[in-house]
C-alpha cells in the first residue's frame, strides 16, 4: 500500500490553482490552510510537504516550527534567499525558479522603455495639459548594450527580448560558460554598457555588488535596472548617482523594502519604482504552481528538485 503525502497549502484565492494542481499527484492529501494563522491544527501538523503562499511569502514562516514532519518546504518565489536560513535542518528548500521568467523580463523591457522613450516626463506634462512637443530628448534601444547580471532565466528572457529591439546583452553568472561571463570579469566589463540590468539572486557573492565603485564605472547617463533583489544594490551609493543627475535607474526591488515614505529615493531624479511588482500579472500564479508540483513530484520520487537550494 503506497504512503500518502501530506501538503499544506495555502487557503488563499491566489493559491487555489496550486491547491487544484496538487491535488492531481497521486497518493497525495491537500491540506488547506490559513496564511496568516499562528496556529495549526493536529491535521495540518501532520504535513511533510509545506507550501508558503503565493503572496506575503514569508508570512507563515514560522508555522514550520509546529511541523514534525516536515520534509520539503516548496515556495513559489524565484528566489530563496529569505528562507535557505529559516529551513530546519533535514528539510528540502525549492523555489519556483524559471517561472517568473516572462512575467518578470516583461518589466525590464518596460522599464527600459519607459526610461528611454521619457514617460514620466511625458506623463507630467499631461498632468500640467501641455502639449510637449519637442520639450525632451526621447531615445531608442537600438544600438544599445546592456549589461544583464544574472544569466538564468529571467536573464536569458531578457536578452532575448533587448535583441528584437536590436539591443546587444552581455550576460554574467556567477561562473563562466559558453556566451555567459564570469563574475570576477564585470569590473572589465561594466564601462561601454548603456544599460545594466540586475537579475541575480541574492547570495554573499552578490550582496552589495553593485556598490559605489561599480555605480561610479557605469558610463555616464546610463541606466540601472533592478529586478533581483533590493540588498544587492547599495541604496546609499544609488541616491548619491541618481541626485548628481549622473545615471538613472529603474527599481523593482529596493533596500530598505517596503521603502519608507520619507526615504530620498523617492525624489530622485531620473529614477522609477515599481513595489516588487515585477512577476505580479495575470496568471503567474499558474506558472509558479506548475513549476512547485514538477519540483515536489521529483521529491516524491526519492530525488533531489531542480530548483532545490539546499538540504540542510
Amino acid at each position: 500500500m503506497t504512503a500518502t503525502t501530506r501538503i499544506l497549502v495555502s487557503s488563499e484565492t491566489d493559491d487555489l490553482i496550486g491547491r487544484e494542481l496538487f491535488s492531481q499527484l497521486d497518493s497525495v492529501e491537500v491540506i488547506p490552510y490559513d496564511p496568516t494563522t499562528t496556529s495549526l491544527d493536529e491535521r495540518q501538523r501532520q504535513a511533510e510537504i509545506f507550501v508558503p503562499p503565493y503572496r506575503g511569502t514569508n508570512r507563515p514562516m514560522a508555522l514550520m516550527a509546529q511541523m514534525p514532519n516536515l520534509r520539503m518546504v516548496q515556495i513559489t518565489a524565484a528566489g530563496t534567499d529569505e528562507w535557505v536560513n529559516e529551513v530546519p535542518d533535514g528539510v528540502v528548500l525549492a523555489g519556483a525558479r524559471g517561472a517568473h521568467a516572462g512575467p518578470v523580463s516583461e518589466w525590464v523591457l518596460s522599464a527600459a522603455l519607459t526610461q528611454y522613450r521619457q514617460w514620466p516626463a511625458l506623463v507630467r506634462f499631461q498632468d500640467e495639459h501641455v502639449w510637449a512637443h519637442r520639450k525632451f530628448a526621447a531615445d531608442t534601444l537600438r544600438g544599445k548594450r546592456a549589461l544583464i547580471v544574472g544569466a538564468g532565466s529571467i536573464g536569458l528572457a531578457v536578452a532575448r527580448l533587448f535583441a528584437v529591439f536590436g539591443t546587444e546583452s552581455t550576460l554574467v553568472a556567477s561562473t563562466r560558460r559558453d556566451g555567459v561571463h564570469a563574475a570576477g570579469e564585470i569590473p572589465e566589463l561594466i564601462q561601454g554598457h548603456e544599460i545594466v540590468v540586475i537579475t541575480a539572486p541574492l547570495n554573499d557573492q552578490t550582496r552589495n555588488l553593485v556598490d559605489k565603485h561599480f555605480l561610479a564605472s557605469m558610463d555616464d547617463g546610463s541606466l540601472l535596472i533592478n529586478a533581483g533583489r533590493g540588498k544587492i544594490v547599495d541604496t546609499n551609493a544609488l541616491v548619491t548617482e541618481l541626485q548628481s543627475g549622473r545615471l538613472r535607474a529603474a527599481l523593482d526591488v529596493t533596500e530598505p523594502e517596503p521603502l519608507l515614505e520619507d526615504h530620498p529615493l523617492w525624489a530622485c531624479p531620473g529614477a522609477i519604482i515599481s513595489p516588487h511588482s515585477a512577476r505580479t500579472v495575470p496568471g503567474t500564479n499558474e506558472l509558479c504552481y506548475g513549476v512547485a508540483v514538477e519540483q515536489v513530484k521529483t521529491f516524491m520520487i526519492g530525488k533531489i528538485p531542480a530548483n532545490a537550494a539546499r538540504a540542510r
